[in-house]
């Protein structure tokens, strides 16, 4: 793995800083559409490890962020139960920047545009560190998952569906 000297702030890596939270970037080139499999393969990593940003929205186009396993798929039905709501779907991906502030292929939960309730797959929370989007195409940051809940605020859901 290579870690870039310089590299240059985020929306993310700065509330990372501004909330004292311990982490190591990771720059990679990225791949249009290949998503978090393209980040294990880069890093050698479980892809497992690998947590993607969700952004969705229920039936009153409220917005939400849902992290999930790089390996794993959300089960909407799942989700919108457990967070008792009718319906979830994925934002289009205009609505999803608009949301967050992050370009699409760069979105992390971390110093999103719009605050938004924020829900983990419970099992993330069981790794011993995380890889996570720092902000930007091309950009991941290794955290320790406690950050979720712990300064995040993340609420834990069991919504994955095996890839």
């Amino acid at each position: 793995m290579s870690k870039e000297k310089h590299q240059s702030a985020t929306p993310a890596t700065d509330w990372l800083k501004q909330h004292k939270v311990a982490f190591e970037p990771f720059s990679y080139e990225y791949v249009e559409h290949g998503g978090t499999a393209s980040v294990a393969a880069a890093f050698g990593l479980d892809h497992h490890t690998v947590v993607k940003t969700l952004i969705m929205e229920d039936e009153h186009a409220k917005p939400l962020v849902i992290l999930m396993h790089g390996d794993c798929e959300v089960s909407t039905k799942n989700l919108a139960r457990q967070v008792g709501a009718k319906h979830i779907a994925p934002c289009k991906p205009e609505q999803a920047q608009r949301n967050s502030g992050y370009q699409v292929g760069g979105t992390s939960p971390f110093g999103t545009r719009k605050r938004m309730p924020v829900y983990v797959q419970k099992t993330i929370l069981e790794l011993p560190e995380i890889y996570i989007n720092g902000g930007r195409r091309g950009f991941i940051v290794k955290i320790n998952p406690s950050v979720l809940v712990d300064e995040l605020g993340a609420k834990p859901v069991d919504c994955a569906n095996a890839d």
